[in-house]
């Protein structure tokens, strides 16, 4: 069977604008990107206290800093290679409120008890918002 050039060629034509056409899949959003929106929808949680010192991102810390660990929800998606020292997310700063009262805070560990939303507090940040003994409060916070 001989097909003309011309209607070979116009044939060649028409795939081609329909593959143009065809949309295009988005790149795919980075995990901060991910985290971020993550973080939109989940800004509400308990917040409890710990006792500080040397924390998943590497470092020391005492109680007496305004410093954070980040629910394992969070935190553990953004931890390149298995390795938590390298997660972007360390140093970064988050703003906690309760009850009118509001503490900003250094994200310097990972709390691997807290739900997702949680965040556990220094005991000076806590104080921030609450007395120690009350232990367990609820709040709304999100990245600065």
């Amino acid at each position: 069977m001989f097909i003309p050039t011309s209607t070979l060629t116009t044939l060649a034509v028409a795939f081609l604008s329909l593959a143009s056409a065809a949309p295009t899949t988005p790149a795919p959003a980075s995990p901060l990107e991910v985290e971020a929106r993550e973080i939109a929808a989940r800004a509400r949680g308990q917040f409890t206290w710990y006792n500080t010192g040397l924390g998943a991102c590497g470092k020391w810390n005492n109680d007496g800093e305004l410093v954070v660990a980040l629910n394992r929800h969070v935190f553990d998606p953004q931890t390149p290679n298995g390795n938590p020292n390298n997660n972007p997310l360390c140093g970064r700063m988050i703003r906690a409120s309760y009850n009118g009262k509001t503490v900003d805070v250094r994200v310097v560990d990972r709390c691997p008890g807290c739900a997702a939303g949680d965040l556990d507090l220094s005991p000076t940040a806590f104080q921030r918002l609450a007395s120690l003994g009350t232990g367990r409060i609820t709040g709304d916070w999100w990245w600065i």
